[in-house]
């Protein structure tokens, strides 16, 4: 148990620097930014798959054809939302909306896994949504008074509904990602991380050229194919890649063979945490009290998510007794 949390960790600290990405070269499209970011990836994954060619070689069609799916919804996918909504809201605004992964994961952990992994009660889980509610009002409300950048209804309402798209594919991603590496214990984390990464190469080699093609036709001005700061975008993008892409999903693979999925999901919140830390730090300012309490109600209803014991799921081969009436 240990062993996992602290791999939980680790994977939250290397994620919460996505939520910087975006604010340092804010002048690049979220789309182009996720294509570099998974392109670098799948850069990197060439050495490392031909090292590990002969554990690759076990996986069948199907397991292939899963790793493009989970690299499809929980990489590509939620990154170019999480990017836009950073864009459009703000850097706090999008993680604390990120950080109600931690219930939402295990409400549809309840819903989906609860005979296999175990539930948790429902009545134990209302306090820790309602705090995770709490929090969201509470940063929300001190960042829009203190002035959005270049703020609209439309624009602030359209990062807000890509946040919660974000959030719902990183949902699916974490549960059959988790599910895949409990039904096959003999494949290796790394190997599975290293797979994934591996099949992000084409896709986003072909989405990094269409981006170009759309920038091109909706921007002539933007210099093509790295921006007009290749330098910083091409280091960007690969430090993103092997920190967040690489040695967060090792990590997060690894507690997802640790830990059930009702216990792994609150774990999330140390992703938002740390992209509150960093949002901050580059402000280089404190936050404001309204923004803490929103974080303590966060965190307070993770700790109670966490807490919350799940009931062990019962076997499908025992019977249920049958008493006899007198």
């Amino acid at each position: 148990m240990f062993a996992g949390v602290l791999y939980a960790l680790v994977a939250g600290l290397m994620w919460g620097l996505i939520f910087v990405g975006p604010l340092i070269v804010p002048e690049y499209p979220a789309a182009l930014q996720s294509m570099g970011r998974y392109l670098a990836l799948g850069i990197i994954a060439l050495p490392l798959a031909w090292a590990g060619r002969k554990q690759l070689r076990k996986l069948t069609s199907r397991d292939w054809w899963a790793a493009l799916q989970l690299t499809m919804m929980g990489n590509l996918i939620y990154y170019v939302c999480l990017a836009s909504a950073i864009q459009r809201t703000s850097a706090p605004i999008t993680t604390m909306i990120i950080g109600t992964l931690p219930v939402v994961i295990p409400v549809f952990a309840n819903l989906l896994y609860s005979k296999r992994d175990g539930k948790l009660p429902w009545r134990r889980m209302a306090p820790a949504l309602a705090c995770t509610l709490a929090g969201l009002i509470c940063v929300n409300i001190a960042e829009i008074s203190q002035g959005l950048p270049h703020f609209t209804l439309w624009r602030y309402l359209s990062g807000i509904l890509l946040a919660l798209v974000s959030v719902g594919c990183w949902t699916w991603y974490a549960l059959h990602n988790a599910r895949w590496l409990k039904e096959n214990p003999a494949h290796h984390p790394l190997m599975w991380a290293t797979a994934q990464a591996l099949v992000t190469l084409p896709v986003s080699l072909a989405g990094y050229a269409a981006v170009c093609l759309w920038v091109s036709a909706v921007t002539p001005l933007f210099p093509l194919p790295f921006g007009p700061r290749p330098d910083v975008f091409i280091v960007l993008m690969v430090t993103i890649a092997v920190l967040c892409s690489w040695v967060g999903a090792l990590c997060w693979n690894q507690a997802s063979q640790r830990l059930p999925t009702v216990v792994l999901g609150p774990l999330i919140v140390f992703e938002t945490l740390s992209g509150l830390l960093y949002t901050f730090l580059m402000r280089h300012s404190i936050p404001p009290l309204v923004t803490l309490s929103g974080i303590a109600f966060l965190v307070l209803g993770v700790v109670m998510a966490v807490r919350s014991k799940p009931v062990p799921p019962v076997p499908e081969n025992i019977a249920t007794p049958v008493t006899l009436e007198k």
